[in-house]
């Protein structure tokens, strides 16, 4: 897998309800920008940050985490490393390869309906500029 980049644990917020030993792959369209479909899966060694990821996710399902395990190679998330953050400090990745669920994580930190609704108005803002791409 070549430079080591986290041990993890990793974690994956989403509003799909999965189950231990389902697989999470890329295909699927972003919640970020819903005409992209993604080559990668993304996860985080941050509970609270696949939480938020979680909150923000498509769909009208109950925002959940998962504990996760990448099943092969991955690498630093580059919409978040050194294009808006110096290294990686949002522990941010993402693979090609499926991610295995492990468990459930049921103890991460929701967002207050005020904060959810600044994030929304956030991505809703980055929807709207051309410039707000996704490196795919």
């Amino acid at each position: 897998m070549g430079d080591i980049l986290d041990t993890g644990p990793f974690f994956h917020g989403t509003k799909a309800d999965l189950r231990t030993g389902d697989f999470l792959t890329s295909g699927f369209r972003s919640n970020y920008r819903p005409d992209v479909v993604m080559n990668h899966v993304y996860f985080t060694a941050l509970r609270d940050g696949a939480g938020l990821a979680a909150e923000l996710a498509a769909g009208d399902g109950e925002p959940r985490v998962y504990l996760v395990e990448p099943t092969g190679e991955f690498e630093n998330d580059p919409n978040v490393t050194d294009k808006k953050f110096p290294g990686n400090p949002t522990r941010s990745y993402r693979s090609r390869d499926p991610l295995r669920i492990v468990a459930e994580v049921g103890d991460w930190t929701r967002l207050t309906p005020e904060a959810l609704r600044t994030w929304r108005d956030r991505l809703a803002a980055i929807r709207a500029d051309e410039r707000g791409e996704i490196l795919n």
